[in-house]
């Protein structure tokens, strides 16, 4: 069996963004897929779920913490192989996300710009085809590498098969559970400035006359930055999992529906407009943060000891000593504040383990 060192007991807050959340009763972390094999096997022989830990970034613990062995994996190294006019980068899942990013965007390799600043690590990303800025990380993955739970086997997923949808992927659905990500690899353009999607950054990079890719990073940087959802610690919204609500898909038809709601709740003016994006055939992107401040809970609005960012109502935020049963009970407030005022259900982004599923209500699903 691989070395691997299992400590009890260890607090999880300060291994998550949002600093909430109890112990796990077993921690170790692994640097490898054999370790990764060891990890599981020393749980199964004590009955205990292993619970994969990445960045910490799209996360919520319960107060209880994590009756399980929770093991945080650090499998690294990023290799790079030139295949024609494109470049295959090679990451394994315990690299940071935000210095890839950073790596191939100086290297002059397009596709991953627009999705700077997000924290968590490289092995989340397809699990949750985290997008920003118009783009999605699953329209520049070649394949995932993973590890079955099931028989220990290696398997190399292609991005074909991996389903992925906004903010989804089969990894979320059918195959949930059933494998740990240990290596991503992306195929990348060389020197490539992609024809932005999303207003706003098309706007803030024309005023400034951007033109290369690092500049194209910046641009998001800034962006992000203006909103508090580039980790700083010295930003006093900092304690967040960043968006905690999708932007709701809804019927083409629904949409003029909840406009005329926002009219009639008085919150939104009659020459006012509401945010949406074309999302497929007869569907529509609402956006969740508009949504939030229509339905009465401006950026600021606080809950004792956590509240709304000040910078962005999609950002729930730790205020200093919250509780994970202060930041559930918030969400669940502000779902049904949305759903009755406006009709519109707004689902959870990150993810809540540890608790019973009375304590969550509607918020997941």
């Amino acid at each position: 069996m691989a070395q691997l060192t299992f400590r009890a007991d260890v607090p999880l807050a300060a291994r998550t963004t949002f600093r909430v959340g109890g112990p796990a009763r077993f921690y170790a972390e692994a640097t490898t897929t054999e370790e990764i094999a060891s990890a599981h096997e020393w749980a199964a022989a004590r009955g205990l779920p292993c619970f994969v830990l990445g960045g910490g970034s799209n996360l919520v613990v319960a107060d209880r913490g994590l009756e399980a062995l929770v093991l945080r994996i650090r499998t690294a190294g990023i290799t790079c192989e030139e295949q024609g006019d494109a470049t295959l980068v090679h990451a394994g899942a315990g690299e940071s996300w935000d210095d890839l990013v950073a790596r191939v965007t100086a290297d002059g390799l397009g596709g991953l710009e627009c999705l700077s600043g997000i924290p968590g690590d490289v092995g989340a990303t397809p699990i949750q085809n985290v997008g920003a800025y118009g783009r999605e990380v699953g329209e520049v993955i070649e394949e995932v590498e993973l590890w079955r739970r099931q028989d220990g086997a290696r398997e190399v997923r292609p991005a074909a098969a991996c389903e992925f949808g906004y903010r989804d992927s089969v990894f979320k659905g059918a195959d949930r559970g059933r494998y740990v990500v240990t290596r991503v690899t992306f195929r990348l353009a060389r020197g490539e400035v992609p024809a932005l999607r999303y207003a706003e950054l098309a706007s803030y990079v024309a005023q400034r006359g951007v033109t290369t890719l690092s500049g194209l990073r910046d641009a998001v940087l800034e962006l992000r930055r203006a909103k508090s959802m580039v980790l700083d610690p010295l930003d006093p919204n900092h304690r967040c999992a960043g968006s905690f609500f999708m932007n709701p898909i809804v019927a083409a038809a629904t949409a003029p529906r909840v406009r005329e709601r926002a009219l009639a709740n008085g919150t939104l003016e009659a020459t006012g407009t509401m945010p949406a994006y074309p999302a497929g055939p007869g569907r529509v992107k609402l956006a969740a943060g508009w949504l939030i401040e229509q339905a009465g809970f401006a950026k600021g609005t606080r809950r004792d000891r956590v509240g709304l960012s000040s910078r962005h109502a999609l950002a729930l935020v730790n205020l200093g000593d919250a509780r994970a049963s202060d930041v559930v009970s918030f969400a669940r407030e502000i779902q049904e504040g949305v759903q009755a005022r406006l009709g519109v259900h707004i689902a959870v982004e990150p993810e809540l383990v540890g608790f019973d599923a009375g304590e969550l209500g509607d918020l997941v699903g």
